[in-house]
């Protein structure tokens, strides 16, 4: 299965996990809200009854089968059969039942990575996911002949076939693979790349997952996993922010050769992969596995890296003011604000606020989240073992999406919940292209998700009368579009000079943190004080290890938002209709045939001032607040 060939070893979608400001006021409700809401755990029965049951042992064996079948039906006739007679009806017969295989994988695969998520030191459950995986990869080696043999057919016989109505209906999946065909390696090396995966960086992904989760940062006496370590950086009692990031820059220190190596194992891994592939750019497989092109991004990295003084660095000096500090520790940068309401924000408050604000937008939209909740589809406690961060996976189409978070009742985490909830509602619009043309490539997955968070922010801010929280909420959201688009482009920063310079050689963790700091010193600007420790702090960011160049993908989510809810705000009628049609394209279509409907067109070399342009006017009205 190379590149889009199918999307059955799916990854999640998943929210980063840089600490985020605190967004929004709290509700009134007390401080043990969180205790006192029964958080909600997913019920995974909907994939499979449990790691042991019979059916997943049944359908493991059935995909082996299946997939052996396919290869004796399929391979070596795609070129013969598809110029002949009837070969558009032919092909689509076995494109449909390709789809079909890459649902089943996509069941299986999804069940072992969110049991893993929901506990990854639980070693059973390791040595579940691992068996899983295995199998899968094992399987799938018969499928890898078909996207291969089908990019090697001719273009006006593939153009022939698809007069054909029933394959006609697979042409973006077709045309979207087609893609990948200048990158395409021979059969026997795309095999072994395939089969070397899990023990290559399959089982480096692995082995970050089970490191960080087991990581344990000693703060105030108490041994803490990582999700409420970070917590604490948002704690209103500066000697906590500051005890937590101590602990968190002692751990790291303490395990910086291991994230080092994983690093520099999977940035050569990577290298030699796009040297093969004839890929010329460090991030180019990136941009076309999200239908991009590089100077699309190019130019939303230098339009928010030259909009660093007016953003970041204009902020954060007003931040250090409202504390009374000419500078801020690099610890208090998410800290809650002075005149910030307190108060913990409980499970049924938060579900009310992000439901009401997705209702007033559009019922139907509201009424696919509410299933999230009814049906058991979100996992929000805090575990021992559990997944840091927060993400929304689409699963398959033949079942549905799943919430994970860490649920603490901090505002933040109201944001969380309605940036995965958009997650989840795209994909279960998406889900109705089937296994092949669900997926979305991540620069609009993150369109859905930061718009859903628009929603409840602006419902929030008109319902606030009080000046002073009507600025905490302005600053607050202020900090989560910096977290959302100056944080994550100096992680692509950051990612691309790792990468290049990791083509000369080794990098050492010292030199990392190098890197790190010259990224983060440029993108938070004079106001931030960057103190000892936290040059190990690129450690835990997972995207880093999962999808490398994921991050400006966040950014491009956010500032296109900005433009798309500016014509949501100018628009006459029907753009709640016109919006969830372009969630429900799934992956069907080029971003920029997606945005046409709204006037909006990412090529134009003013569109990303266009989306900054927001974030700096919010910036103006907090200096004119005071």
């Amino acid at each position: 299965m190379t590149s889009r060939a199918t999307s059955s070893l799916r990854k999640s979608t998943q929210r980063k996990t840089s600490p985020k400001a605190s967004l929004k006021k709290a509700s009134s409700a007390k401080a043990s809200a969180t205790r006192a809401d029964k958080l909600p755990e997913w019920n995974l029965s909907d994939l499979y009854p449990a790691t042991g049951a019979p059916e997943v042992r049944r359908d493991l064996d059935r995909l082996d089968s299946e997939c052996v079948a396919f290869e004796n039906d399929y391979k070596g006739k795609l070129a013969e059969r598809t110029a002949s007679d009837g070969g558009g009806l032919w092909l689509a017969g076995a494109v449909k039942r390709y789809e079909a295989i890459d649902d089943l994988a996509g069941r299986l695969s999804s069940y072992a990575g969110l049991v893993h998520a929901g506990d990854s030191v639980d070693p059973v459950i390791s040595k579940f996911y691992g068996d899983v995986s295995e199998r899968l990869t094992n399987a799938s080696v018969h499928l890898l002949f078909f996207a291969l043999e089908l990019n090697r057919i001719d273009d006006a016989v593939i153009e022939g076939a698809l007069r054909n109505a029933e394959l006609a209906h697979y042409r973006p999946w077709i045309e979207d693979l087609r893609k990948d065909k200048p990158y395409q390696l021979e059969d026997r090396v795309e095999q072994l790349f395939h089969e070397k995966s899990q023990s290559g960086y399959a089982a480096w992904n692995r082995l970050f997952d089970q490191t960080i989760s087991a990581l344990r940062f000693k703060v105030s006496g108490k041994e803490l996993a990582i999700e409420p370590t970070l917590n604490l950086l948002q704690d209103r009692d500066g000697a906590r922010r500051k005890a937590a990031a101590e602990a968190l820059a002692r751990t790291f220190k303490a395990n910086e050769r291991t994230f080092a190596l994983v690093t520099n194992t999977l940035a050569k891994d990577k290298e030699i992969s796009d040297r093969w592939r004839g890929f010329q750019d460090v991030a180019d497989s990136r941009h076309l596995n999200n239908r991009v092109e590089r100077e699309v991004v190019d130019a939303l990295v230098s339009a928010v890296r030259a909009a660093y003084p007016t953003l970041s660095h204009r902020y954060y000096r007003l931040k250090a003011g409202w504390f009374k500090k000419k500078k801020l520790p690099h610890w208090d940068r998410n800290a809650p604000l002075p005149f910030a309401a307190t108060g913990a924000i409980g499970w049924g408050d938060a579900k009310h606020m992000v439901l009401s604000a997705y209702r007033s937008f559009s019922p139907d939209m509201a009424a696919i989240a509410e299933r999230f909740f009814t049906d058991r589809w979100i996992d929000a406690p805090v575990r021992p073992g559990k997944a840091p961060g927060a993400f929304s996976h689409p699963t398959t189409p033949s079942a549905h999406p799943y919430v994970l978070m860490n649920y603490q009742g901090k505002p933040r985490d109201v944001m969380t919940l309605a940036h995965e909830l958009g997650h989840g509602v795209h994909q279960v619009l998406a889900a109705r292209n089937g296994a092949l043309m669900a997926p979305t490539p991540l620069t609009l997955a993150e369109t859905a998700s930061v718009f859903g968070e628009m929603l409840t922010f602006r419902r929030l801010l008109g319902e606030t009368s009080s000046a002073k929280q009507r600025q905490a909420l302005l600053a607050g959201k202020v900090e989560d579009m910096i977290n959302t688009v100056v944080r994550q482009i100096a992680f692509y920063t950051f990612e691309r000079a790792v990468h290049t310079e990791r083509k000369n050689g080794e990098l050492t963790a010292a030199r990392i943190g190098e890197i790190w700091l010259s990224v983060q010193g440029e993108s938070l600007g004079p106001a931030i004080d960057i103190r000892p420790g936290y040059e190990n702090f690129w450690m835990y960011i997972p995207h880093f290890i999962h999808s490398p160049f994921y991050v400006y993908a966040y950014a491009f989510g956010d500032c296109l938002v900005n433009s798309l809810y500016g014509a949501y705000e100018h628009a006459q009628s029907g753009f709640a209709e016109r919006y969830l049609a372009m969630l429900a394209a799934g992956g069907t279509k080029h971003y920029s045939e997606l945005l046409k409907p709204f006037g909006l067109d990412a090529k134009d070399p003013q569109f990303w001032n266009g989306g900054l342009s927001v974030i700096s006017g919010m910036i103006d009205e907090l200096e004119e607040m005071g």
